[in-house]
């Protein structure tokens, strides 16, 4: 069944669509993506629909957080396909703008979180990449004004830049953050698996394996660093995937450990032909339980940790 679902283009339709709803005070959540929706997607809109009276989904593929443009333009995008699954999970708006209504002419504003984008992501993608994703989940937050936003926990970085952002910046919004939702066989969901050939989507599960080696020594009573780290790299080459990084460190400050004597985050990211993927999971060893989702025993995420 087709659902019909508002959809705004421009920041003033927007906010005309949401005014009766402010005036109501009823509150308003913001799922923010850049569209090919997955179940990781529409599992945050179902979680927003729990817990908001509006859900609001932004669809918005930001060049700015790309560093290269053969990935920006085949990224993928399907705004009615988008539009009618954000409908079924719940979404209430769709906020769909075009780069110009986002960045128009003169715009000279980039918004910097210092100290933990220097890392992963931040040392593999550069620089820009981080004031990217600050910069223009700064402006849909003001520009929705919502009372909660939702992100994933598959970017476990990108929620810590955007804690670090709401917390410096005083802005009035909860940042809420659901669990990586996952293939049967482990794969995390990710807009960019479309882009992977059936012989690639075997390969991707390296990652997967990678974490699932680490847990389950940690089960067992590792705690080096050094051996759980080299446990994942040996799983990952299996399948002939080497990891572009690979690392555990501290879930809050991204540092290195060299032991796991609390929570540690094990986050990956690796190329499988020319398809860039990334996974992590926290690994917690005064907290192990058994996640289906990945077969291994892991530290259940709760839905506002990092």
């Amino acid at each position: 069944m087709s659902h019909h679902i508002p959809t705004a283009h421009t920041v003033r339709e927007l906010r005309e669509a949401l005014e009766p709803s402010r005036l109501a005070a009823r509150s308003i959540a913001l799922v923010p993506t850049m569209g090919a929706l997955h179940e990781g997607h529409l599992s945050l809109i179902r979680q927003a629909r729990e817990r908001c009276d509006v859900v609001v989904v932004s669809i918005f593929v930001n060049p700015s957080q790309f560093d290269r443009s053969a990935d920006l333009e085949r990224y993928p995008r399907q705004e009615a396909q988008d539009a009618e699954l954000a409908a079924q999970a719940g979404a209430d708006l769709v906020f769909v703008p075009s780069v110009e209504e986002i960045y128009p002419a003169g715009f000279a504003t980039q918004v910097q979180v210092l100290g933990i984008t220097d890392r992963l992501e931040g040392a593999s993608r550069g620089p820009e990449h981080f004031r990217g994703v600050a910069t223009v989940v700064a402006k849909l937050l003001n520009i929705v004004q919502p009372d909660s936003a939702f992100f994933g926990q598959k970017d476990a970085q990108q929620v810590l830049v955007i804690r670090r952002l709401v917390a410096d910046l005083n802005l009035p919004v909860r940042v809420e953050v659901g669990a990586t939702v996952r293939e049967p066989d482990g794969l995390a969901l990710s807009s960019r698996n479309a882009q992977l050939s059936p012989e690639q989507r075997e390969r991707a599960l390296a990652l997967h394996a990678g974490l699932k080696a680490a847990a389950d020594l940690v089960a067992s009573g590792e705690r080096a660093a050094s051996a759980l780290l080299d446990a994942a790299q040996s799983a990952m080459v299996l399948f002939d995937v080497e990891p572009e990084y690979l690392s555990l460190v501290d879930p809050d400050t991204l540092e290195d450990l060299t032991q796991l004597d609390g929570p540690g985050l094990l986050a990956v990211a690796a190329y499988v032909g020319s398809v860039r993927l990334i996974d992590n999971v926290i690994l917690d060893p005064s907290s192990i339980v058994v996640d289906p989702t990945l077969p291994s025993p892991i530290r259940k995420v709760s839905a506002c940790s990092v």
